[in-house]
């Protein structure tokens, strides 16, 4: 049977499986733990009925992580991401850890110990935890996957960095120019439409149809997009002679390539030195981003470059969401409050007039102040 008993300020419940392993958990109130030993009376109970399976013991977090290195983080693009967050994060601070023994102390203990870092960060490491952990769920080795506690992200947000004004496009595509037409097409591609720097790297002149004025975005740098989805994007007034311009200069398949006429690569030049060769001469410097020196702009904003500059425009958020193939509203809103009249259409949407025969009044801002 389980217990429970009073740890410091918290409630720990602790338990024997049905293979004799015994296993605790804290909770924050004693109405919480009272449901955990409920449910892990069940869980033996069923056990024991044979309604539900004995989930092997002595699985801990760096068996889950090796299995993950081995068999699911080759299958993905962002394969190298995966490693360098198991090595440095997860498998330090969860390795130790049997997957079924992991609970509020231990993401508690994860949060605290990484206040140093963004917010976004950490949540994205323990993305990739609660993903690892539904494949251990799968596995047999968890019967369900516990609550894992996010930091707050605040998903409105003005901490992106993008070219902020018409004149500093100007200035950065003009730098471009000088680099090459190659360069000029690539980055006025990337401010005109949004694209990721994969989906520029597997741009087909096949996927562009000039007529229709409409790009297809259906590859990355090694296989689908990021999202898996097809998506399309206008050719907006800007880039239209521009790609016309290059499509004259530029034959065979691949409307971006090297200069060993292959496929661009994500740390080649054109998204590292010529980036910030161009920049440079746009006069752009570097800024200072928190304590360090960082480049005015990475390659990746010149995205946020152009989401923001087509709600400044007026432009459709829900247009955005389609074209920067974002499935939730909730990344494309980070951009709303750059609209400059957001609510101007909206002001008499519940009627002109106030109710019970109230008068709108004109507010004297001084006469309040000294009042």
């Amino acid at each position: 049977m389980a217990s429970i008993v009073k740890d410091k300020s918290k409630w720990r419940v602790r338990w024997f499986d049905a293979n004799g392993v015994r296993h605790s958990e804290t909770f924050d109130r004693h109405d919480d733990a009272k449901l955990g030993k409920q449910r892990r009376e069940l869980e033996l109970e069923e056990t024991i009925r044979g309604l539900r399976g004995l989930a092997p013991v002595n699985r801990t977090v760096a068996e889950l992580c090796d299995y993950w290195l081995a068999k699911r983080a080759p299958l993905k693009r962002s394969e190298e991401d995966d490693k360098s967050i198991i090595r440095a994060h997860l498998r330090p601070a969860f390795g130790h850890v049997r997957v079924r023994d992991l609970g509020a102390a231990h993401f508690d203990n994860f949060l605290v110990a990484r206040t140093h870092l963004a917010p976004q960060t950490v949540a994205h490491h323990l993305m990739l935890l609660g993903t690892m952990l539904r494949l251990a769920v799968d596995l047999g080795w968890l019967d369900r996957i516990p609550r894992i506690p996010k930091p707050k992200i605040r998903q409105v947000s003005q901490e992106f960095r993008y070219l902020r004004t018409k004149d500093e496009i100007a200035r950065f595509l003009t730098a471009a120019r000088a680099q090459g037409p190659d360069v000029l097409a690539l980055y006025a591609t990337a401010v005109y439409t949004g694209m990721r720097a994969g989906e520029l790297a597997g741009l087909h002149w096949d996927d562009i149809d000039f007529d229709k004025r409409l790009i297809t975005v259906q590859r990355s740098f090694d296989g689908p997009t990021k999202a898996g989805d097809v998506r399309y994007v206008p050719i907006l007034a800007p880039l239209l002679p521009i790609l016309q311009a290059w499509r004259l200069q530029r034959p065979g398949s691949l409307v971006f390539v090297n200069y060993a006429d292959r496929m661009l690569q994500p740390k080649g030049p054109h998204f590292q030195e010529i980036f910030h060769r161009t920049l440079s001469a746009a006069g752009l410097p570097r800024v200072m981003v928190g304590a360090k020196l960082r480049s005015y702009i990475r390659f990746h904003d010149l995205r946020h470059t152009f989401a923001s500059h087509w709600v400044m425009g007026g432009g459709d958020i829900f247009k955005l969401q389609k074209i920067l193939g974002h499935h939730s509203t909730q990344m494309t809103l980070r951009y709303a409050h750059l609209a400059p009249t957001a609510f101007a259409d909206d002001l008499d949407r519940l009627g002109t007039a106030a109710p019970l025969g109230h008068q709108a009044q004109v507010i004297n801002l001084e006469q309040v102040a000294t009042a």
